[in-house]
């Protein structure tokens, strides 16, 4: 793909930035580090300071980068495909179906046996709810019954989510399930990210690989028949990418929103009208943004465990508030 002029400036200065933001994130922690001191522990031993470093910030720097990343590209995605604005992994069913995943390994006492019995359970439960979308839209290729369908599984897994929480006796779990549908990084170690990586990685890849088609989809269902797509093939890289990137990025973190919803509508304007240009840019910005957010959550509470959930929501719900009133205006 030849790179436009806004390409060519747009994607270093994302990447450039989320990089300097994850360099930012590694010298913010309680421990009180010098940001030089604590940037040359990771490369040079330096005792207990390189084993806060290399155990405790940098795979939470890694995650925080990765989990951006993979909750931009699959809005971009989402919205290229289903051709609506507010299209994300909560609106097909996959973020709310991992998250049920999560909250069955607490509510079971699994996750207490087994840690990694509450990453493992929750990308199960995305890529189950990326079944059951598929098995209830059906064949068709038009967007509307994959909506559908994806607000029906939706539904189902917050109720289910609920009733967990209504019939919880243990109340250090209600707690827990709370807590972490909140979102955080928090405690998050190697295993978390060696766990996640292959998954995002893939999924990743997916997604990328269906830009060719996002781009003919632009032009029609039709056109993009008539332009060699195969509509179904589409369909399942979209799904199978969205439910490896989001499941794996809520199994690691909880449930955090309005990422994959907010970067694309940023970045739109600078990447014209061809979705597999917003892709990448949207990735980038997703890293960007929730180290960015995750940063913010040091510095506000740093003797707190301010969720970074929360941070998106509230980075998240005033833009959506401009949207709506720019649309009003523009609609006088």
């Amino acid at each position: 793909m030849t790179l436009s002029a806004p390409d060519r400036w747009l994607l270093p200065l994302l990447g450039g930035l989320a990089l300097v933001l994850a360099a930012v994130s590694l010298t913010i922690g309680a421990a009180g580090l010098a940001p030089s001191r604590a940037l040359a522990a990771l490369i040079v031993d330096d005792g207990a300071v390189s084993i806060v470093m290399r155990e405790i910030r940098l795979p939470r720097a890694i995650l925080s980068v990765s989990l951006g990343a993979a909750l931009g590209l699959s809005g971009a995605a989402l919205q290229g495909y289903l051709r609506n604005p507010l299209a994300d992994a909560g609106l097909m069913g996959i973020g709310p179906g991992a998250a049920l995943g999560a909250v069955a390994a607490i509510y079971g006492g699994v996750s207490a046996l087994f840690p990694l019995a509450l990453p493992l359970m929750a990308l199960a439960g995305g890529f189950v709810a990326m079944a059951l979308v598929l098995a209830m839209a059906g064949r068709g290729d038009g967007p509307a019954g994959l909506i559908l369908a994806g607000v029906a599984v939706s539904s189902l897994a917050g109720a289910l989510t609920a009733l967990a929480l209504s019939l919880s006796e243990n109340p250090f779990a209600a707690l827990e399930i709370v807590y972490w549908m909140l979102g955080s990084l928090n405690d998050r170690s190697m295993q978390h990210v060696w766990l996640a990586l292959p998954f995002m990685a893939g999924g990743g890849l997916l997604l990328v690989l269906a830009g060719r088609g996002l781009d003919a989809l632009s032009l029609g269902a039709e056109t993009a028949r008539s332009l060699g797509v195969n509509m179904t093939a589409l369909r399942l890289l979209i799904l199978a990418g969205t439910a490896a990137t989001v499941g794996a990025a809520t199994a690691i973190a909880g449930a955090i929103g309005f990422v994959g919803l907010v970067v694309p509508h940023l970045l739109r304007p600078w990447v014209g009208a061809r979705p597999s240009r917003l892709l990448l840019a949207s990735a980038l910005g997703g890293a960007a943004l929730l180290t960015a957010a995750d940063i913010a959550a040091g510095l506000v509470a740093p003797d707190r465990d301010l969720k970074l959930g929360v941070v998106t929501a509230l980075i998240g719900t005033p833009f959506f508030l401009r949207l709506i009133a720019a649309g009003r205006s523009g609609s006088r």
